[in-house]
């Protein structure tokens, strides 16, 4: 079985390492774009474009199912992407997990890239989803760019002034980019007050990692007990993690269990 993965950098990590947790068997490619970096300021059409270029190059090793694991991907291209593969090969979209995060009842913030904030897209999500909750939507500018590069100070300075904006008595958070779920303690750190009940953050990994492999008509599970293999496709390029993705735990997984080739 081979799971695909796209986004513009490594925001793909946590959901391969998400697919990787549920069946240790998969195959996984992971395609990015990192001489296309970033894609925020890009047009529309050329999101779709790369989103197009990274699928297709994917889509050459012939996996059961492809999931778009990048926010602004699955919020431009996913028509797009949709009409060119499917039916033969489906496709799964990341949807911010508002509607979780809103069912706890208490305030929610979204921290999400400042093209996303405010955009017809979140709130409309917010207006479908959130029900009762009281919702603030916070930029979070620099944030995913530092966390691609691995760089520590810059995170710092995003997480921090990210939770500046942010109400001290919001219970959840909903990490609005892929990019964001590799630095999910440090943002809950910067949040959590010590007179309030523990934060809850609310990723999209897991359940985009259960769904493409339910649409591969696989289940969670221990599959044939043997170990899936890992292909890096850089900007179409065949080639290995990027030193930076190793800073991170859920790169770390992959490299340790997977060969990369």
């Amino acid at each position: 079985m081979k799971i695909a993965l796209i986004d513009s950098g490594i925001g793909l990590l946590p959901a391969a390492a998400a697919v990787r947790r549920l069946r240790p068997d998969a195959d996984l490619i992971l395609s990015s774009d990192p001489d296309g970096l970033p894609w925020g300021p890009r047009s529309a059409e050329d999101v779709i474009q790369r989103s197009l270029d990274i699928a297709e190059a994917a889509a050459a090793h012939h996996p059961e199912a492809l999931i778009v694991a990048c926010n602004t991907s699955s919020v431009v291209a996913l028509p797009a992407l949709r009409a060119r593969f499917e039916p033969g090969l489906p496709i799964i979209g990341t949807v911010p997990a508002i509607k979780p995060a809103a069912a706890g009842g208490g305030p929610v913030a979204i921290w999400a890239t400042p093209a996303t904030t405010g955009s017809p897209y979140q709130r409309g999500l917010i207006e479908e989803f959130a029900g009762g909750a009281r919702v603030t939507e916070v930029p979070c500018p620099g944030l995913a760019d530092a966390v691609q590069y691995a760089d520590e100070a810059a995170i710092d300075r995003a997480v921090a002034a990210a939770a500046a904006l942010t109400p001290r008595d919001v219970r959840a958070v909903v990490l609005g980019c892929t990019h964001y779920e590799l630095v999910g303690e440090r943002i809950r750190a910067a949040l959590q007050q010590p007179d309030l009940p523990p934060l809850v953050l609310h990723g999209s990994a897991g359940a985009v990692a259960a769904q493409g492999l339910r649409r591969a008509g696989e289940l969670p599970g221990p599959g044939t007990g043997t170990e899936g293999g890992l292909t890096v496709i850089l900007s179409g390029r065949p080639s290995e993690l990027p030193v930076a993705a190793h800073t991170y735990a859920e790169g770390r997984l992959l490299a340790a269990v997977s060969p990369a080739r």
